[in-house]
């Protein structure tokens, strides 16, 4: 279809967004999808034959490449192939998958787990799994789009609170009918923001109001806790989460996504979750490889403690120089650059000095809160973080972003 002759709704849609990313292109400023050629001990990436700085990675414990992570991969596809041959529910389920859920359920100290396909897709099924038009959900205004996602497609009556306001999320509780199922949804660490969610009045404001409680652990598996094993055990409230959600694809080096809880609502998700029933199994190699990772997690403590060394040494070197990293305290740590075009700014300078970092705009954050999105992860070393830090405070200085 030539957009140029048609005159609708979606076709003005995609022209806007095209005539935004082709200003972007041509103003030279462009630096999303870039092609890696090679990953260079998680810390370190090849782009265009360039060595650059990976500080974009969600590998956070800097588990890409372990060994014994890929020789299980290696393993699982000299055995069973490089794919499945059907949905689980109709055509089987590989041993691996059944080993990686129970390897999962162990990890999160829950009784059972089911995986999927992605992370997003695991929010959107879960979510209209359990929920119809009588219930109730309950969202972060800052929840991730696979929840929103999932809280509009069940139909139920979507409610949304101010970002970690626990005032506001008691008074959205207290505007659902009596009789009918409430659930409150929020991430663990925010994707965008770096910060906790107030976890342990979440969890007080459930058990009075009769709510279920969902945690999406995206970004807090590997990141928050002694042993990595998420917001649970970073607050001390083992068992205090009904629907633990996470992703294979962040400190898991892997693809998928999981939600882990009592036997009875995995059973309920396998016979009800649309996802589940109609979309083919992980492949084995990176179910296996999912697997592994939740051992070595457990196996290599030393990589949680030197992500935490590496946070607060990103954190605090950037809010000495002058940074605002809103209220991140976890290796996501936004550097508010202000108007979309500063970030898009920033951005270049730092690349050009081989520092892989990019920037978040609006929509994705509030205009004129556009950002660098920089992560540490455990693959770094101090003197790496000091040298980032150090080109991104001339950019930020030449910009004007700080004095």
């Amino acid at each position: 279809m030539d957009l140029n002759v048609v005159d609708d709704a979606v076709a003005k849609r995609i022209t806007a967004m095209v005539e935004r990313y082709q200003g972007v292109k041509d103003a030279d400023l462009y630096y999303y999808n870039q092609p890696i050629s090679e990953l260079r001990g998680g810390a370190r990436v090849i782009v265009k034959g360039r060595e650059m700085g990976m500080y974009a990675s969600y590998s956070y414990l800097g588990l890409v490449g372990h060994p014994r992570i890929n020789e299980a991969a290696k393993k699982a596809v000299d055995k069973f192939g490089t794919g499945t041959h059907g949905v689980r529910f109709l055509a089987g389920s590989l041993t691996i998958h059944t080993e990686l859920e129970e390897t999962i359920a162990e990890f999160k100290e829950a009784e059972a787990a089911i995986t999927y396909s992605a992370g997003y897709v695991t929010n959107v099924a879960v979510i209209s799994a359990l929920l119809g038009r009588h219930d109730y959900v309950i969202s972060d205004k800052l929840n991730h789009a696979s929840i929103v996602d999932g809280c509009l497609l069940s139909g139920a009556k979507f409610l949304r609170f101010k970002h970690n306001d626990m005032s506001e999320l008691e008074e959205r509780l207290q505007q659902v009918p009596d009789g009918s199922a409430r659930l409150v949804i929020a991430d663990a660490v925010f994707s965008m923001d770096g910060d906790i969610i107030d976890f342990p009045k979440m969890v007080e404001l459930c058990k009075k109001y009769g709510a279920w409680l969902m945690i999406d652990e995206a970004h807090s598996i590997g990141v928050l806790g002694e042993q990595g094993r998420g917001i649970e055990e970073h607050f001390g409230l083992p068992g205090t989460i009904d629907i633990k959600m996470g992703t294979l694809s962040k400190t898991i080096p892997s693809v998928g996504g999981y939600v882990a809880g009592n036997k009875d609502l995995i059973a309920f998700l396998r016979h009800t979750s649309r996802a589940y029933i109609f979309s083919a199994a992980l492949p084995p190699a990176q179910a296996a490889a999912a697997n592994e990772a939740f051992k070595v997690i457990l196996d290599e403590p030393w990589r949680v403690e030197k992500l935490r060394e590496n946070t607060d040494q990103f954190i605090n070197g950037l809010k000495k120089r002058g940074f605002d990293t809103l209220n991140s305290e976890t290796a996501i740590v936004p550097i508010i650059c202000g108007p979309d075009e500063l970030a898009f700014e920033m951005t270049r300078e730092c690349q050009q000095k081989d520092i892989f970092a990019l920037p978040v705009i609006s929509p994705a954050v509030p205009e004129g809160l556009a950002r660098l999105r920089a992560t540490v992860t455990t693959a770094h070393e101090s003197e790496d973080i000091e040298h980032a830090m150090d080109i991104i405070e001339e950019a930020g200085k030449g910009m004007g972003v700080i004095s």
